[in-house]
Order: C-alpha cells, then structure tokens, then sequence
C-alpha cells in the first residue's frame, strides 16, 4: 500500500513543479516580436453584446498562434464577457504556447491563483479598480507566483502607478466608465510613462496604419480583440492584418 501512496505524493510533486515551472514571458515576447500584436480571444462586450457567442477557446487562441500573434489575451470574466478560467486551460490543452494573458477585474490574491492554476503567464491590474497600495500588493503577490503584470492605466491622474514597476505599461483607450475607445490617449499619455516602460497599447485599434502611428510613439504591443473576433475566421483575420504591416 505504501508504494501506492508514494507514486501518488511523487505525482503530485511533479505536478506542482509543472504549475510553478517559468511560463513563457509577455513582455519577452513583445520585445522579440516584429508585429507586438497581442490577439484577444474576447466573446462578448458589456457595451455591445455578443461579438462571437460561438467563438471555441480550443479554436481561435490556437488559430491566432498559427497566424503570427506575439502573445494572447483570454477574457475570463463571466458575467458581463462572457469568458471563464476554463478557457485558458483549453487554450493550454489545444497546443498553444504563447504567454498568455489572463484579463479579467483583479481585484483579490486569490485571483492570481486562479491566473496560475490556469496557466496564465501573466496578470491585467487596472489602476482605476486598485488603491495604489492595494495595486502594490498584487504586483508582489503575481511576482511571487512567477506572473507578469500588465498594469493598466486610462488617464495622466493614474500614471503615478507605473512607479510600481510592472512588467508592461498599458495604456487603456477605452474609458471603463462609459466605454468610449479613443486612440488618441494612447498618443496622449506616451510620454509621461517611464522611459524604460515597456509600452503596450489597448482597445481601438483597428488599423495597420495606427500600430504603425503607435510604434512611433514608442508602443510595443498592440492588443487588438474585436477587431479579429468580429471577421468570419479571427485566424485569417490576424494573418491578413500582419501582412498588412
């Protein structure tokens, strides 16, 4: 009986050594990439609604790696995208091995652990839902648990937060409060961050062109959700979009 339970414990050993093994970085992964294009696998919108209610996270995720994307981006909110933790692990199981993105509302360690347990590679904080010491807190926690952190930000009254230190400094074009996408704050607020930030861009952009714009400004990711979620093959989509730059 005894040799029974030692391949039990010597399984569950190696399966934790699986769960806290390094997992693949975003902001590496951004740095190396010619396109920077963070894919978002994203079914629904609060403000729209269904944007692909048939949309397969065994499916899309493994399509858009397939079609050139530097990482992706899983909504895991349920009640208002429509996402789950799930689809992570489903992503995972389909064959990808880009870092991945865990996007939901953190707003409580326990959330990390579910980011972790996943197989996230890293975490979204956003500054407006976080106290600055809250935001601190997190931060440490995710680095701890071997995540990244995405912290993001809307306007230049958020901008202290980049002082934390994430891995990558993004810049929300969409105002959370009334869902209005704007690009021209990523423009904006550019400038203000940390020389050395690592600069990732969200919502809004549409256009080869704007990446192009942004670039310029010193943006290195790009992450771009309805735009390719809305086409007939969010693949293709992706393909076409890269060989457009």
């Amino acid at each position: 009986m005894k040799d029974i339970l030692d391949r039990i414990i010597g399984q569950k050993h190696r399966e934790i050594e699986a769960l806290l093994a390094p997992k693949p970085s975003l902001k590496g992964a951004l740095l190396a990439s010619g396109s920077g294009i963070i894919a978002e696998f994203k079914r629904k919108s609060p403000s729209k609604g269904w944007i692909k209610e048939e949309g397969l996270a065994r499916e899309i995720p493994l399509a858009y790696q397939k079609n050139g994307a530097a990482a992706l981006s899983i909504l895991t909110d349920r009640e208002f995208f429509a996402g789950d933790d799930g689809f992570v692990c489903e992503a995972r199981r389909s064959g990808v091995t880009l870092p991945i993105l865990y996007k939901n509302f953190v707003i409580d360690e326990m959330q990390l652990y579910q980011a972790l347990f996943c197989g996230a590679s890293a975490v979204l904080l956003i500054a407006s839902c976080l106290s600055l010491e809250k935001c601190r807190t997190l931060m440490d926690k995710a680095h701890s648990l071997g995540l990244e952190v995405l912290l993001e930000m809307h306007g230049e009254e958020e901008l202290e937060y980049a002082a934390l230190g994430p891995d990558l400094c993004g810049i929300n074009n969409r105002n959370l409060g009334t869902f209005v996408t704007d690009v021209e704050n990523s423009f904006r607020l550019a400038e203000k961050l940390p020389a050395d930030a690592v600069k990732v861009s969200e919502s809004g952009i549409s256009s080869p062109e704007t990446i192009r714009q942004l670039r310029e400004a010193g943006f290195r990711g790009f992450l771009i959700g309805e735009t390719f979620m809305r086409a007939a093959d969010p693949g293709l989509a992706l393909k076409e979009f890269i060989s457009a730059l």
